[in-house]
């Protein structure tokens, strides 16, 4: 199937599972209103995330983008997303796993790449799928690969900590990665790999529909953003994806190697918090200098 069928076949599935889980909120959240009423059921809770259209405008001091960007299609000829067509409205509460869900099964037992022959486990993401916030890596290497979780090792356990010290827990985010297979050797992945993936992960961001992305590493960075330039001129600048604000930063694992780069990378992830209170997004405020 080419990719632009495969993407096309996924947005139908998850469209059509959306819907379902649409209905099926409607339907609970009439039940407990009438609940309410008659005392036969739960009243909804005060503040219950429904449905809520994103601010149209982007961080102070965004990295130059063409003027034009945001009037752009939201596709393009081939039926891709475009990397910087203007955001969507959150989905409602519910759907979002539904959606998530809809994009595992249509991945089903990948076998679309040659990476499928030496891998132990597909590995999809973690998190919340009504995150707020998305970090997207490379791909998984061996602790992943066992774990069938993204960034579980030495430098999954630095990125929990830099997420713990934003004031989030790891289960109030989404990480996942561009590959969902480990390549051999962790070596980077080939076109093909990434042309047999990226489908995936653009689907996984729709059914998310994060608010901001944190892109962890060159290879994210340049992937998302279709940039030929490197993690150390991409940072510290937002960009957009789909929309959505995006922050490159330094992948942990280099970040392990190179101590040194720990406090640009931390001066990344200040700029997201910051983002985050002008956007009013919940976060604890003891978070503390992970470096």
């Amino acid at each position: 199937m080419a990719d632009a069928e495969l993407h096309q076949e996924l947005a139908r599935l998850v469209g059509a599972l959306a819907e379902h889980a649409r209905a099926e909120v409607l339907r609970g959240e009439q039940w407990a209103v009438a609940g309410a009423v008659t005392g036969r059921g739960p009243a909804l809770r005060a503040g219950t995330r429904g449905p809520a259209a994103r601010g149209g405008a982007g961080p102070s001091g965004a990295a130059a983008r063409p003027p034009s960007a945001d009037a752009s299609p939201a596709r393009a000829a081939d039926g891709a997303p475009r990397a910087d067509a203007a955001p969507t409205a959150r989905p409602e509460r519910g759907v979002s796993q539904a959606a998530l869900l809809a994009v595992r099964e249509a991945l089903g037992d990948c076998q679309r790449c040659g990476l499928h022959a030496e891998r132990k486990q597909i590995v999809f993401g973690v998190g919340s799928a009504q995150a707020e916030l998305m970090f997207v890596g490379e791909a998984p290497g061996r602790d992943e690969d066992l774990q069938g979780e993204p960034f579980v090792g030495k430098a999954g356990q630095l990125l929990t900590r830099m997420i713990e010290a934003m004031g989030l827990r790891r289960d109030e985010v989404y990480i996942c990665n561009i590959i969902k297979c480990r390549p051999p050797n962790n070596r980077d992945p080939e076109p093909d790999e990434v042309a047999s993936c990226e489908p995936f992960l653009r689907q996984q961001i729709e059914a998310i529909a994060p608010r901001l992305i944190v892109a962890l590493g060159n290879f994210a960075a340049r992937t998302l953003l279709r940039s030929e330039l490197g993690i150390t001129r991409l940072r510290g600048a937002f960009h957009r994806y789909q929309g959505i604000p995006l922050m490159p930063t330094f992948h942990p694992a280099y970040l392990l190697r190179n101590p040194e780069a720990k406090r640009p990378a931390w001066s990344d992830l200040q700029a997201v918090m910051a983002e985050m209170d002008r956007l009013g997004l919940p976060r604890r405020r003891e978070g503390v200098d992970p470096v």
